[in-house]
């Protein structure tokens, strides 16, 4: 009787290791990967390459001090500064081309521009014990000038420039004696800011700020023994809308 019991006990204690074989035993938990959210990339919008276009635009708060003076060959004889001020104002009207290149999102390079309209500005003022009238006018600038912006986003860019300007200018200049237009061209420099906004792939529309300084330029009225001589003075902020065929 005790060797059958042993032998029960044995066969139990097989029936048990195998009942535990057969469940597959202690199982370490396995741990989930660890995902990494997908960000987006945003798309930056293709703005290389070359484009031209059109725009309108209004010349404002133009500034040319008005000063003559007389001079008896070349001595001068009087000085008159500061008489009036003519205030260069007035619609244009102008055509463009440039190039860009694109390094991610800053985006540059030149763009050459011509433009034409009605910018003036005159002033009466005293001389010589009468009423004496000068006309500043702008007959047309072209300038190129040099533009870096960044693309906010695939369909808008802002940007800044700056450049030269070249001016052709009439001074027009009314005493009791008559009156005398002279023809002068003189070069300056701009500085401005603009937004561009695409509407379709190979059109966009844009605004755009730009101050004009033309310098410091003697003009002469008159001839034989006296003369009058002007420093014009022309500079005025501009403001145009216009748009950009890319090709």
């Amino acid at each position: 009787m005790r060797h059958i019991s042993r032998f029960a006990t044995c066969v139990l204690g097989a029936v048990v290791v195998a009942s535990t074989a057969s469940a597959g035993g202690y199982v370490a938990p396995v741990a989930e990967p660890v995902v990494a959210p997908v960000v987006p990339v945003e798309p930056v919008g293709d703005w290389a390459g070359g484009y031209a276009g059109g725009s309108i635009g209004y010349a404002f708060a133009g500034d040319d001090e008005i000063g003559l003076d007389l001079y008896r060959g070349d001595t001068l004889i009087q000085r008159n500064s500061d008489l009036g001020e003519a205030n260069l104002k007035g619609v244009t009207a102008g055509l463009h081309a440039g190039y860009r290149w694109q390094r991610d999102n800053w985006v540059f390079g030149p763009e050459l521009w011509v433009e034409g309209g009605s910018v003036d500005g005159s002033d009466s003022f005293p001389l010589v014990g009468t009423e004496a009238e000068l006309e500043s006018s702008l007959n047309y600038a072209v300038g190129l000038q040099f533009k870096t912006g960044y693309a906010v986003n695939p369909q808008t860019l802002v940007y800044g420039t700056a450049g030269a300007v070249y001016g052709d200018f009439d001074y027009d200049l009314e005493t009791v004696a008559g009156s005398e237009s002279v023809n002068y061209d003189e070069t300056g420099y701009t500085l401005g800011l603009g937004v561009e906004r695409k509407v379709r792939d190979n059109l966009s529309v844009f605004a755009e700020w730009q101050y004009r300084n033309f310098g410091k330029t003697d003009v002469e009225f008159g001839e034989g023994a006296n003369s009058l001589v002007s420093r014009a003075t022309p500079e005025h902020h501009h403001v145009k809308l216009g748009v950009n065929f890319s090709f």
